[in-house]
């Protein structure tokens, strides 16, 4: 299948590794021209390398905190300069910290709200006039299938993240009439580095390895194991594309069964 991408102009956050380097590295694949963020200068710079040198597409490491309230205005501007325009929005980010509700205070909550909510709500504000002038305008944002079935120990991302379900699905509604659409992407346990920061934190919890808890918990897939960031990156890169042009407004979760809900 085409997926229409050839020449597209792509910015997406989170991207030095994991999900987000697997979406930028797909979209690449598929001949896009893409920015690609993090907050360390030197990783995001080699992964841009990486892509670049892989593909054969034109890729630009920028640097930056999504968290920072002037840093998406500034993405969003060195994307456009460079590329022209914008055609694909990533929105993605790394999670808020492990833990129980009376470990968090004030200044933990909004930190996390910063970083699973505000990023996005930033970041498609600045986008947006951008986005309006393309043919093909799509965004995803990358939060988890904890929205629907919260995972034990991660009460600040089951939370705020749940937020940012809300606001895709409220501007897939709203801006729908002006050609972009909005989607997100629930996933699971997927091989990243944060899952292993994640089991390494059950394990000192649960007093065992980090390899008996990943065993564990990819028992909860009727699959028998986790997911891979290119399995979560096919998904992505197909709902960022033109021949999804019928697509929005959908929380799809990327999850290897996991979600046991109906819904």
């Amino acid at each position: 299948m085409d997926l229409q991408l050839k020449d597209k102009r792509a910015l997406v956050t989170g991207a030095s590794r994991g999900l987000g380097y697997a979406v930028a590295l797909g979209l690449a694949r598929e001949g896009c021209r893409v920015a690609v963020n993090s907050r360390d200068e030197a990783k995001i710079s080699a992964a841009a390398g990486k892509i670049a040198a892989e593909t054969g597409a034109q890729a630009i490491g920028l640097a930056g905190d999504v968290t920072d309230p002037d840093m998406p205005e500034r993405l969003i501007g060195e994307t456009v300069r460079t590329f022209g325009g914008l055609d694909i929005l990533v929105t993605n980010a790394g999670g808020p910290p492990a833990g129980l509700f009376e470990s968090f205070d004030e200044t933990a909550w909004q930190k996390a709200i910063d970083l699973s909510l505000l990023s996005h709500v930033r970041l498609i504000r600045a986008a947006l006039p951008h986005l309006k002038q393309s043919k093909s305008a799509s965004v995803l944002t990358v939060t988890s299938y904890s929205v629907k079935q919260p995972i034990p120990n991660l009460v600040l991302s089951n939370s705020i993240r749940a937020a940012t379900v809300g606001l895709t699905k409220s501007l897939a509604l709203e801006l729908g009439n002006q050609g972009i659409r909005f989607n997100s992407i629930l996933p699971a346990w997927t091989e990243t580095e944060r899952v292993y920061e994640l089991m390494s934190f059950r394990a000192k919890q649960n007093g065992t390895t980090v390899e008996e808890e990943i065993t564990k918990q990819s028992k909860d897939s009727p699959l028998g194991r986790m997911g891979t960031p290119q399995e979560f990156a096919n998904a992505a890169v197909f709902l960022l594309s033109p021949a999804a042009s019928y697509i929005t407004g959908v929380m799809l979760t990327v999850d290897g069964g996991m979600y046991k809900g109906t819904m």
